[in-house]
């Protein structure tokens, strides 16, 4: 079965061709708009912790970390975290990254649904993905080894390919959440008159290029999904 697995990864190439594409993407995009700075001159982290304020969400901290796009929202310690080179920036591309990650903070103050339920969703993927391939390798072992035929084997296998059900789901729940919080951004960048309309069209580029990651991510997850089904009904026939 590992085999024929492993043959069967054939299935991913269109997801991995278009993650990498993606990858590439959005790589390209904020690597160009990180140079053109904005007409405002504000930098992201000033922008950040003036839009808390203005929010009542002055509770959140705002942190610089090291890395290239490793910015993120962190609601458990509710900080929001930016890169140096973005949170020291006013470009385009900085100001749009870190309020695409403030509008994630927006999601939650307001209890957006879709947020809400990929938040419920993180920590059953986690134990998901902890307990997929020791199921699998149960269910395998009574399948082949301990009671051929048997049911026992199947219930485990099958409870490994809804595990990875359950990774499709949570990459089907981030979709939503990801391009509401790029519309949030955008709009705070219009209202607030941050960017002009020419900026935002810019900047528009560099959050629809990030947001294809996401898409990627979702294309190769059912893609990995059917793989593993497909091993799963060879060798049930």
């Amino acid at each position: 079965m590992y085999f024929e697995y492993y043959i069967m990864g054939i299935i991913l190439i269109p997801g991995i061709l278009f993650a990498l594409y993606a990858q590439s993407k959005v790589s390209s995009t904020y690597n160009k708009y990180r140079e053109v700075l904005s007409l405002s001159g504000e930098t992201a982290g000033d922008l950040i912790k003036r839009l808390l304020v203005t929010t009542d969400l002055g509770h959140i901290s705002v942190k610089q970390i090291s890395g290239n796009l490793t910015d993120h929202y962190d609601p458990k310690k509710e900080e929001i975290c930016l890169s140096y080179d973005v949170y020291s920036s006013s470009s385009i591309a900085a100001l749009g990254i870190a309020c695409h990650e403030f509008g994630h903070a927006l999601q939650k103050k307001e209890n957006y649904f879709p947020y809400q339920i990929r938040s419920i969703l993180v920590p059953i993927t986690n134990i998901a993905s902890t307990l997929l391939w020791p199921l699998v390798i149960i269910g395998l072992i009574f399948n082949f080894a301990a009671m051929p035929g048997s049911i026992v084997g199947d219930i485990f296998l099958w409870c490994g390919i809804g595990f990875f059900g359950i990774a499709v789901l949570f990459n089907l729940a981030t979709l939503p959440v990801e391009y509401n919080a790029s519309k949030r951004a955008l709009n705070i960048l219009s209202t607030t008159n941050i960017l002009t309309e020419d900026e935002l069209k810019d900047t528009k580029k560099v959050l629809n290029a990030a947001a294809l990651t996401y898409v990627a991510a979702l294309l190769v997850s059912i893609l990995n999904f059917l793989r593993f089904i497909l091993v799963v009904n060879m060798h049930r026939d």
